[in-house]
């Protein structure tokens, strides 16, 4: 607020002292505070369904949570309502390799989106030591990429 007064002939403008800098904020000290502070958003996982879904309580903002499903972004995996044995053997590696990947601990979801299904969301997921679980997961070879169209069988011919 700006304060005028009238001495004699001047006017003499008042002004509240200037206001101390803001600290800047301090650098990430770690990789999960660095993902978090690039839009990723803390998530607990409460259980993992199959190979490209979890349920998480996701953080959205201090003292907010969110409980819902996440599909992983840009894969699919064989589900457990097979057609073959072969598809329920990937279903079971799938699942049980995102499993350990988000036991590592200091997960975050990111670029959320809606499922075209409802009931979940789409989005990238990392950990501590892995920054991209899709990315990791296809490298295992037991998911394949997936666009959001027509999917594939898994039991060949």
């Amino acid at each position: 607020m700006i304060l005028l007064t009238r001495l004699g002939a001047k006017v003499r403008v008042i002004a509240p002292p200037a206001a101390e800098p803001r600290p800047e904020a301090p650098a990430p000290s770690s990789l999960q505070e660095l993902r978090v502070a690039a839009g990723g958003h803390p998530a607990e996982v409460l259980r993992v369904n199959d190979g490209d879904t979890f349920e998480a309580r996701v953080h959205v903002w201090p003292g907010m949570q969110v409980t819902t499903k996440v599909r992983l972004r840009g894969i699919d995996a064989a589900e457990f309502r097979s057609q073959c044995a072969e598809e329920y053997r990937l279903a079971t590696a799938a699942r049980d390799a995102l499993a350990r990947m988000l036991a590592e601990g200091g997960v975050t979801i990111g670029r959320i989106d809606f499922d075209k299904y409802g009931g979940r969301v789409v989005a990238n997921a990392a950990t501590r030591n892995t920054p991209d679980v899709s990315e990791a997961l296809l490298k295992t070879g037991l998911v394949r990429a997936y666009d959001g169209g027509r999917r594939d069988g898994w039991c060949g011919g």
